[in-house]
């Protein structure tokens, strides 16, 4: 009997970018901010100005410029945080909030589970 090969399920994440996140656990804990970028693959988020690290960059110049600019030297800029480390804030009472699926002709929609808003 032959087996078919399955395609691996593509992860999702309920949070998406720019949706506004509370830090629940880590250095940053209790802190807010916007979701700059999701990676699902690895579900990490990229929050605005949250756990910042800083990294080492050699100078390299930067394209569109005139003169040949570069840029190097110590760099901060924003680090992953996991998933299970962020909650959403709820738009209606600016709390965090758990966040579920419903299905309405076969399209989904995100709702907070707090105060029960479509966040989509």
């Amino acid at each position: 009997m032959a087996r078919t090969a399955k395609t691996p399920k593509r992860p999702t994440l309920k949070i998406r970018s720019d949706d506004q996140v509370q830090v629940m656990a880590g250095k940053d804990r209790g802190k807010r901010g916007r979701v700059l970028r999701v990676e699902p693959s690895s579900q990490r988020v990229y929050v605005e100005g949250l756990n910042m690290v800083k990294r080492h960059m050699r100078p390299q110049q930067v394209a569109d410029t005139q003169r040949g600019q570069t840029v190097g030297g110590v760099i901060e800029r924003e680090g992953p945080i996991h998933v299970s480390n962020v909650m959403l804030i709820d738009p209606k009472d600016n709390k965090p909030t758990r966040i579920g699926i419903e299905r309405e002709n076969n399209k989904r929609f995100r709702v907070a589970k707090r105060s029960g808003t479509r966040l989509d």
